[in-house]
């Protein structure tokens, strides 16, 4: 038995699709105020000044709070039929139709969030760990329900999975938060290379 563990935004796609998921279901108000409310931090973090993790926490608070989640769950259905299969580089889609074909159990381990996740991965078969948002009385608070999965993913791994029960794990990421991941892994792709 064999383990696949791919994640998402850049390393499945060719893109952010958070980012692209929240320009997409934010108000006409807190785009304009976008700029001054999260232009700030969007340099801090590309100047590596502050981390993923913190920059998702505030624009997943700023988009979401207070937003009815049926409404949002809508959205995020349409974006995973309708902009997903866009983006999704077909070499990747191909490497994960692969192990699939070997019976391997493959999984999509992201930052990103469920409700535009699971489709597509239901769709392929795919196992899924990433964020969820948190919900009371059909509004969202604007946090995330187990808080953040980007920089925990090697910890929800192993809460899902026994890894002594796979002869051969891989693993596919692209970032510093993907690094713990790959560490678990025999064979190891980074940014479309294999890491010795």
């Amino acid at each position: 038995m064999e383990l696949a563990l791919f994640d998402f935004d850049h390393t499945v796609t060719t893109c952010d699709t958070y980012g692209r998921f929240l320009r997409r279901v934010a108000t006409p108000e807190q785009l304009a105020q976008a700029w001054w409310k999260v232009g700030p931090w969007l340099l801090a973090y590309r100047l590596k000044l502050i981390s993923a993790a913190r920059i998702r926490a505030r624009v997943t608070r700023l988009t979401f709070s207070n937003r009815h989640s049926e409404d949002i769950a809508t959205q995020a259905a349409g974006y995973a039929r309708d902009v997903l299969p866009g983006v999704v580089r077909p070499q990747m889609l191909e490497q994960i139709r692969w192990h699939l074909q070997q019976r391997h159990t493959v999984v999509i381990v992201s930052g990103s969030l469920d409700l535009y996740l699971r489709p597509w991965c239901e769709s392929l078969g795919l196992g899924l760990i990433c964020n969820r948002l948190e919900s009371h009385d059909g509004r969202l608070t604007g946090r995330y329900a187990d808080g953040d999965c980007g920089p925990r993913k090697v910890e929800h791994i192993r809460q899902r999975y026994d890894l002594s029960r796979f002869q051969r794990i891989h693993a596919y990421g692209d970032s510093r938060e993907d690094r713990p991941m790959l560490a678990l892994a025999h064979d190891r792709w980074y940014r479309g290379k294999p890491l010795k």
